[in-house]
């Protein structure tokens, strides 16, 4: 499944994984929600309730352009720059298309969705 997020006017997709805890973020879209950096490598947005995390584990393979939960603290990751898997961190999903559009640094509202199948990125 993919998905569409838009913010400060950049639009920027991301293909969903098969796994509960994605499959439980789609169930809640559409969202607002805002999203803001975190240290240098992510940018974080809270989501208004915390997802299931049934079926998940450790993952590897980081990588930016990875979107995923933290569990902890009930929000998502979208890294745009190398990370390591910590405990409580759930892949939801990749980017489409790069990481260009997480390099704006600064707070904004965020718009997430599903990407109607007609659509393009």
């Amino acid at each position: 499944m993919k998905i569409r997020f838009a913010f400060d006017g950049r639009e920027f997709t991301a293909t969903l994984e098969d796994n509960r805890s994605a499959r439980d973020f789609a169930s809640m879209l559409p969202l607002d929600l805002k999203i803001d950096d975190y240290s240098t490598n992510e940018k974080i947005a809270y989501l208004p309730r915390k997802l299931t995390t049934d079926g998940s584990g450790r993952f590897g393979n980081e990588a930016p352009g990875d979107l995923c939960y933290y569990a902890p603290w009930g929000n998502l990751a979208f890294f745009h720059a190398g990370y390591r898997y910590s405990s409580g961190l759930i892949r939801l999903g990749r980017l489409d298309g790069g990481t260009q559009p997480l390099l704006t640094r600064g707070v904004f509202p965020l718009r997430a969705s599903h990407l109607l199948t007609n659509e393009r990125n």
